[in-house]
Formats: C-alpha cells, sequence, structure tokens
C-alpha cells in the first residue's frame, strides 16, 4: 500500500467553525483543543487541570500550540470556551479524520466497527445534560471513529439511526450489544453497504427461540453446520469457546440481509478448584460462509468487546472519566472527546500501555505535542 500522509492535527483542528465572535478573541479554538489533547496525554483530566499544564510546562511550547501572543488560556478561559463549544462541528471533523486515517491503514480489509454506549456517571449525578455518549470503535486499530450525546428523554435506540448514518460502513462489520439488535439497525447497516455481527437475547424472543430450538434438538433433516473452537489459558483459568454456524434458518428469520446464524458456547475452567462454568449465546450476522468462517465471527463478537476494555475502562480508570463532575454546557462531552482522541493517537503510535506512557508523557511533554502538530505517516 502507497504511504499517504495526514496533515497535522492541530490543523485538522482549525476546520472546526469558531462561533465566537471575533472581537476580544484572544484564543484560537484549534489551538486550545490541540492543548488539551496534550493535556490529556500527560495525565490532566479535567479543564482547570489543563489550564495548570501552561502554567507547570512554560512559554517555550506556547508557539507550537498558536499562544505566542497572548499567551495560555486562563482556567475561566478554558471553562467558558468549552462550555460553548459546538460539540456536534467538532465530532464531525474528527471523524472525517478518522476516517482518512482508517482507510490509509486497513484498505480493502474487513474493518470492525464496534458500537457500545457510556454514562458520565460523575457529571450524570450533577445534572449533566446528555451525559450518555454513543461510540463506534474501529477495535483493529484502536481509534474512536465518532461518539454521539444521547438525549435524556430517550436511549441509544432513539439516536442509532442518525449515528448510523454519519458513518461510513461499505466494507465494513458491525458489532453492538443485544439492545441494538433491531431490525430497523439491521436493515440501515445493509443499506449503507456494511455487514453486521449481532448478538440475539430475550428481547427478540421469535428469534432466539428459533435459533436455540435449531441448535439445541436434532435437526429434521440433515444440514451442514460450520465450527470451531479456540482456546486460551490465562489468570488462572481455562477458557474454551465454540462456535456452531449454520444457514437453514435464512428464509425462516425475516432479518434484513440474514446469511447465518450462530451459536456459541463459552466453557471457564478454573484448574485449582475444578469448577466450571459454561455459557451459550446465539447471534444473526449477514456475512455469509464464504465472507466469514465460523473461527471469523467467532473473532467479531469476542473482540466486539474490546471497546469496553481498551475505551471506556481505560477512560474511566487512567482518566477518571467517572470521577469528573463537570455539568455546564457540553462539557462534559468535549472532554470525552479530548480523551478519545488521546487515546486514538497513542493507539496509531503504538502506545498500548496507557497508564505509563502518560507518565512518560508528563516528563517528557514534546513528544505528545509531537502527536498534534506533526503530520502522520500511515500506510509504509
Amino acid at each position: 500500500m502507497a504511504a499517504v500522509e495526514v496533515p497535522p492535527l492541530i490543523e485538522i483542528l482549525a476546520e472546526i467553525p469558531d462561533q465566537r465572535e471575533s472581537q476580544g478573541k484572544r484564543h484560537a479554538l484549534a489551538g486550545m483543543l490541540a492543548l488539551g489533547c496534550v493535556a490529556t496525554l500527560c495525565g490532566y483530566q479535567n479543564p482547570n487541570a489543563i489550564a495548570e499544564w501552561g502554567r507547570n510546562y512554560g512559554e517555550k511550547y506556547a508557539s507550537l500550540l498558536g499562544f505566542e501572543r497572548h499567551g495560555y488560556p486562563a482556567t475561566s478561559s478554558w471553562y467558558r470556551i468549552l462550555g460553548q463549544v459546538d460539540v456536534d462541528a467538532v465530532e464531525a471533523v474528527l471523524t472525517d479524520w478518522c476516517e482518512r486515517v482508517l482507510a490509509a491503514l486497513t484498505g480493502q480489509t474487513r474493518t470492525g466497527v464496534r458500537i457500545d454506549g457510556k454514562t458520565l456517571r460523575g457529571s450524570k449525578r450533577q445534572g449533566a445534560i446528555n451525559s450518555h455518549l454513543l461510540s463506534a470503535y474501529a477495535g483493529d486499530i484502536g481509534m474512536v471513529l465518532a461518539q454521539q450525546g444521547v438525549d435524556d428523554k430517550t436511549n441509544e435506540l432513539g439516536v442509532i439511526d442518525d449515528f448510523l448514518l454519519g458513518l461510513a460502513l461499505q466494507g465494513r462489520v458491525v458489532t453492538t450489544d443485544a439492545l441494538l439488535t433491531q431490525h430497523d439497525v439491521a436493515s440501515q447497516i445493509v443499506e449503507q453497504d456494511g455487514d453486521y455481527v449481532l448478538p440475539v437475547k430475550e428481547n427478540q424472543p421469535l428469534t432466539y427461540d428459533a435459533i436455540a430450538y435449531w441448535f439445541e434438538c436434532p435437526a429434521p433433516y440433515d444440514w451442514p453446520n460450520g465450527e470451531a473452537r479456540v482456546c486460551e489459558k490465562q489468570h488462572g483459568r481455562l477458557t474454551q469457546w465454540q462456535i456452531e454456524t449454520s444457514t437453514a434458518l435464512n428464509g425462516y428469520l425475516e432479518w434484513p440481509g440474514l446469511a447465518q446464524v450462530f451459536k456459541i458456547t463459552c466453557q471457564v475452567t478454573f484448574p485449582k478448584t475444578g469448577q466450571t462454568r459454561t455459557h451459550t449465546r446465539y447471534g444473526i450476522t449477514s456475512l455469509t460462509p464464504e465472507q466469514a468462517s465460523p473461527a471469523d465471527l467467532l473473532a467479531f463478537t469476542r473482540r466486539h468487546w474490546a471497546i469496553e476494555n481498551s475505551l471506556h475502562w481505560v477512560r474511566d480508570v487512567t482518566f477518571a472519566e467517572d470521577r469528573s463532575t463537570l455539568r455546564v454546557g457540553r462539557t462534559h462531552h468535549v472532554m470525552a472527546m479530548l480523551r478519545n482522541l488521546a487515546l486514538s493517537l497513542l493507539h496509531l503510535h503504538g502506545f498500548f500501555r496507557i497508564a505509563s506512557t502518560v507518565r512518560r508523557f508528563a516528563a517528557h511533554p514534546a513528544l505528545p505535542i509531537a502527536f498534534v502538530t506533526q503530520p502522520l505517516h500511515l500506510g509504509e
């Protein structure tokens, strides 16, 4: 694949419309967001801390971020300006940047897009609006493709249609949790030339019962099923996954683009005690057996939870997201965007031990500054 150069992130951020009046505007929005990202990469977790970043590291980095004339923004400026940011405009620009990066890195590869939501618990307790955020995560490279606030009067089902429309799904495989396993969701994914691998639980009783009956009861006629197994030993336990797939229900279940159904059995054994636990899950997919083998489908379902382990969990544990009590305007959403952006940059540059890397960057701030001020060279 030919090398692709993506412009520096600070130039991408300059494309975001700044709705402030020109008179009295001292600090460029792009520079503030870039500094917010750099400070987040150094472990600074809120607007008050970000304001301290400049005081801690001095003026030698100010010119790189565009603050040479008026110096770094004060604490009051951070709260005021971040509270006024048009989060939809920022998300749109960042999504476009992520798509350019993803296209350069994956080419024609069938990329998995994991969709899941997260509530900013501390902000929600303080009465922040739309504190539940729905995210799309390209787990194969560790980038957040998009994020959208969920209106407090609805849930993820109320925004998923618009959210999917904002994503480029052609040639990609969407995975979700069981709440979003809905006919309308599957239909929209297929209409956008994407594919889905969706779990089926009791919230879809007819589909659940049909798949369970097919796999649990003797088949009334001979029908070839696919199968794959994976065994792993870690954390003092032995885990065995088995997946069975079938095309037998394609003409029976009325799901858009349905090509296979599957059953996953997970058996966990604790060697020290001999205790064993077994869990069974069912699912549907628009991927044909030629497009995805049983092993491929098992990988898609297991990798879905990378959005929890590599994104949501890190935002909580390393960046203390749930302890944040920001509630004014959409400040809580903006800070979540900065955390997503920081994690995407870390993953793009090959850093996956996030906590230790953040400590390193705090001691060497020139490294994260280079992340946002220098172009990315991809696909080499």
